[in-house]
This record gives C-alpha cells, structure tokens and sequence, in this order.
C-alpha cells in the first residue's frame, strides 16, 4: 500500500471538496492519501443540516463568501485562509481515527503545543480544552474519510457573524450546530504558519504510515473532476436540500404592514400566508399564490411577486431580494 501527500492547488471550496470527492471515488480505496487545502471565506455545512438555519447566507454571500455543503455529517465550520484542513482518505480497513488524530496531535506538538483527544473525535488544547480542530466523517463501501480543520489564526470575528443567526423569527427543524469554545493555535505559539502546519502534518503522516510520495491534481480525472465541482457549487446541492422548516418575515412599508409565514420544504416554499393592515387586499391575496414553489432565495422570491405587476408588490419585492432570509 502507498501513502500519498496532495497540497490543495486552490482556496475555492466547492473546487477542494470535489478534489476531496475523487479522492474517495479512486485513490483512497487502495492507497492513504493525506490531502491538505484551503478554503477562502467559507461557511462549510454537514450533510444533513439546514442551511439557513446554521448560516447567515446573504450576510456571507454578501460579503464574497460562499456557502458550501460538505458530503460528511457534523456541525457547520467556517473556514478562511487562517484555517488548514486535512483529509486521510483511506481503505476502510486502515481506519482508525486515534491514529489519523495523533498526525494532527503529533504535528502541532512541534510547535510547543500539546493537544488531546475529546468524546467528539476533536482536538482540543490540554488544560484549558480549548478546540482547535474538529472532525467529521463518511463511509462508504471499501473506502473511509476523515477530515476536520486546524484553525491557525482564523477570523473569530467572521466566524461568529456567520454562524450565528438569530432565530427570534426563524423555527427550524434541522440539526443545531454544537457551538463549542474555540482556540486559534497562534494564540498559543506565535511563530506557527500555515506552511509550517502543513509540512509537521506531512512529517508526522510519514513517521505514523511510513514513506510518502507526492500526488497532484493534475493526476486526477479532470472531467470527473469538473462534474463533481459543478455538483458542489449547484444550489440544489447547497442550499435545496435543506431540512423543512418555517420562517417568518415582515416588514412595515408606507402602505402597510406585510407578514410573511413560509413553509418550506426542499428548499422551496411549499406554503405561503400572508398577513397585513394594507387597503388594497386584492394584491395581498396573489402574493401567497405567487411565493408557492419559488426557491427560498432573495432573487427567486423577488422574481416571483414581480409576476403580480403591482408597485406594491414590487416594493415588496425589492425588500424581499435584499433582506436577510435567516429571518432577521
């Protein structure tokens, strides 16, 4: 069996999860592949987790962010450039994640800083149990993946903002995120890099497995390559396969105050009641038919209420197209 080394050669997301997806469809079912990437400005969801109840989307997608849905279970994780992640794609007979972790563990602990292990298969600083790498899973057939993250010197500011919606007008029935005090190893060694991290991975991965070689995207099937990333970058993948649940949105307009209740399913309105003190009720009692079976995305539901060909409804429209759909 050989043990391959693969350093990311982008920061997009949906490009290094679909690296990651080929890895699991090829190499990883005879070889221990350790692939190394970055993510710029991303939020990163569990399979089956809601987004929009997990995620501020439009503050994110707003800002130059993207949202990415990940093909393992967990909690959902932002990642910047401050952030490693790995993944050990391996036969499903080499699994053994006390031993891809003690890589990690192994690898930090060269840079003065000691580590251990927790219930939920995370890393975490010893004496204060601060958390600095989580890790998610997938199983499939002959073949394993374990990856997590490495938060080096992440932006804790973003990554509050992003992963902190409020829920005053949003009701979920999705997976809540375990919010866990976390750790950027800088705090705790100054000199720590990211290209650092990734060469004391590299090194503990061949003390652990043995010797590596060196592989590149470029060795990969490119046009399965492509297809998988189209996959993780389409909305239906992301954001359509969210769990059912409702949300509430209002506003007040010159005109009059609108209450939006929404049942979704699928990522796409399954039911619509509207509420509201505005004179011209006949308007009002289109916007429910014409929101039912629109995608649940700012510019869907805007496109949608312009059908009715109202001023007011395209008033509603425009806040609708603008406004934080998390419920805020």
């Amino acid at each position: 069996m050989r043990n391959w080394v693969l350093m990311g050669d982008s920061d997009n997301a949906w490009h290094n999860l679909a690296v990651e997806a080929l890895l699991f469809e090829g190499p990883g079912r005879r070889d221990r592949v350790l692939y190394l990437w970055q993510n710029r400005n991303t939020v990163v969801i569990g399979r089956h987790q809601n987004a929009w109840k997990e995620c501020r989307v439009k503050l994110l997608e707003d800002e130059g962010g993207r949202l990415v849905r990940r093909s393992s279970g967990g909690g959902a994780v932002y990642h910047d450039m401050g952030n490693l992640n790995f993944s050990f794609v391996l036969p499903r007979t080499e699994y053994d994640v006390r031993r891809q972790l003690e890589v990690v563990r192994r690898a930090v602990a060269q840079f003065g800083i000691s580590a251990g292990f927790t219930g939920r298969n995370d890393l975490v600083v010893e004496g204060t149990g601060a958390k600095f790498s989580g890790n998610a899973f997938r199983f499939s057939g002959d073949v394993a993946l374990h990856h997590g993250t490495v938060m080096v010197n992440v932006d804790k500011e973003k990554l509050g903002r992003y992963l902190a919606p409020d829920d005053g007008k949003l009701r979920a029935k999705g997976i809540d995120s375990v919010r866990a005090r976390v750790v950027n190893l800088s705090e705790l060694s100054p000199g720590i890099t990211i290209p650092g991290l990734a060469r004391a991975l590299e090194a503990a991965f061949e003390e652990e497995y043995g010797p590596v070689e060196g592989l590149t995207v470029n060795a990969l099937d490119r046009d399965r390559l492509r297809a998988l990333e189209a996959e993780y970058a389409s909305w239906d993948f992301r954001l359509g396969k969210a769990l059912p649940f409702d949300a509430t949105l209002e506003h007040r307009f010159e005109w009059g105050g609108v209450t939006l209740e929404i049942s979704l399913k699928g990522g796409v309105i399954a039911s619509a009641r509207v509420f509201s003190d505005a004179m011209d009720e006949a308007m009002i009692a289109r916007i429910a038919p014409a929101l039912t079976g629109a995608r649940y995305e700012n510019r869907a539901l805007g496109a949608a209420l312009r059908t009715i060909g109202h001023p007011q409804a395209d008033e509603l429209a425009d806040w609708l197209e603008n406004t934080d759909l998390g419920g805020h």
